[in-house]
């Protein structure tokens, strides 16, 4: 059985000629930046700080990607942020990436977050705020 999963965010991300590689095409490394960056805007769309100096924050203990077409210059790609029903202190999140003007799918990916105290690296419970909208229908 598929875990249910809402669609959170969907964003838009220059690609960059630095991005490519020896081949032509986007480094599979930058796939994960691009996931990352959308992880990092939800959590900021509700006003949680991402960084070094805050309390307790959002760390991802795995993370995958499945290539299915190459990404190229120039582009903007489109990554479409899922998230799970949330634990005590995780929730799983799924990506898409698209580019834009093109409906095919080119990436896919998940990465399980964890919600983290940052002074002793052990796991918090989810914020109240963080877990009623992922629940939220």
């Amino acid at each position: 059985m598929e875990e249910r999963r809402k669609l959170l965010l969907t964003t838009r991300i220059p690609v960059r000629w630095g991005d490519m590689d020896f081949y032509g095409h986007v480094n599979n490394t930058v796939y994960f930046r691009y996931f990352e960056q959308a992880r990092v805007e939800w959590l900021e769309q509700m006003d949680f700080r991402v960084g070094p100096d805050v309390p307790e924050g959002a760390v991802i203990i795995n993370a995958s990607c499945t290539f299915l077409m190459p990404v190229n210059y120039p582009a903007t790609v489109v990554v479409k942020l899922y998230a799970g029903q949330p634990g005590r202190s995780s929730v799983m999140t799924w990506y898409e990436l698209f580019v834009e003007g093109d409906d095919r799918l080119y990436a896919e990916g998940a990465a399980k977050v964890v919600w983290m105290d940052t002074r002793t690296g052990k796991s918090v419970p989810i914020p109240d705020a963080l877990r009623a909208l992922v629940e939220q229908e």
